[in-house]
């Protein structure tokens, strides 16, 4: 037995313009790595896992989790059926601006406009950018996008907005969108998997007011079960690293009653740590998983040595 827990999370399977991938290699991916955990893993549902560590209960060896972040349609259409076939449960941490339609997923809308964009350069912060070839485009796309996660939500989805327009894009294709909508929500709750929150609106909460996150958290969560008729007591930060949430953040999630928080810093959760800075680590589904799983475990063991070695000398 044990009592540490790999976290493991995605976000899409299929490619998008903020994930771009060759067709069909995601959901082959996926399928892969979906039948190594079968080999080597004990996947758990995440109310399992952290009510055995709650409980002092040890957990089984290999214990796994599976997450996934923002509520991608494919999360429902692929990965659903892939989980299935392996009877693994899953934990899906969705945005309710999303499901509603009445926030956009600023990553992918700046993608889809320099994926279409039809300007012949870019100015931001007084800095041209030359959109003339396609390495150039994406050195631009790289560079404003970086500058555009700095900003608080307000401003990110003024600027996003604001670089579309100038980029000119051509019109997009008719087709559906690419995250699920309330239907899709209550789907996966009747396949038998768990919902947690991703905050209202995908606010990188460390950018945020102490009001402006106590918003994003405590409406998430009145929002989600509201409309899903659930109870919902788990989180996972928007964009997750150090310095996307704050002391002011985690002690918010404890007022308000969430049982936990994932972030996206890699590494194995435990009774030791923190349940409102769990840690998890972030795939795609073309990843080598067992070389990331295997880096992990590594990883960890060196981190106990260490501490093991300080205690003793």
């Amino acid at each position: 037995m044990s009592n540490r827990l790999l976290v493991l999370g995605w976000h899409n399977i299929d490619p998008t313009p903020g994930f771009p991938d060759p067709p069909g290699v995601g959901r082959l991916g996926f399928a892969k790595q979906l039948r190594t955990l079968r080999r080597f893993a004990n996947v758990l549902s995440l109310d399992d896992a952290l009510g055995r560590m709650a409980a002092g209960e040890p957990l089984p060896p290999r214990a796994v989790v599976l997450t996934f972040d923002d509520g991608y349609r494919d999360n429902l259409e692929l990965g659903v059926p892939m989980l299935a076939e392996h009877g693994f449960p899953a934990t899906f941490f969705l945005v309710p601006g999303f499901l509603s339609g009445t926030v956009g997923a600023w990553w992918e809308d700046l993608s889809s406009a320099f994926e279409r964009a039809r300007a012949p350069r870019l100015v931001v912060a007084g800095i041209t950018h030359d959109l003339s070839t396609p390495a150039s485009r994406e050195a631009a796309h790289g560079a404003v996008r970086a500058a555009v996660k700095s900003l608080d939500h307000a401003g990110r989805v003024a600027e996003v907005a604001r670089v579309s327009e100038e980029l000119n894009p051509a019109p997009a294709s008719a087709g559906e969108g690419l995250f699920m909508d309330w239907g899709g929500a209550k789907s996966l709750l009747a396949a038998g998997h768990e919902v947690g929150s991703h905050t209202v609106s995908h606010a990188i909460l460390g950018r945020e007011t102490e009001a402006g996150q106590l918003t994003e958290l405590s409406d998430s969560r009145r929002e989600l079960e509201s409309g899903l008729g659930i109870s919902v007591d788990t989180l996972a930060f928007p964009n997750g690293a150090a310095g996307d949430y704050s002391a002011v953040t985690t002690r918010l999630v404890s007022e308000l009653g969430y049982r936990c928080a994932v972030t996206t810093q890699p590494g194995l959760a435990g009774p030791s740590g923190s349940p409102y800075e769990m840690r998890r680590v972030i795939l795609t589904p073309t990843d080598d998983l067992s070389s990331v799983v295997a880096k992990t475990w590594r990883k960890a063991r060196s981190v106990v040595g260490r501490r093991v070695s300080s205690l003793r000398g």
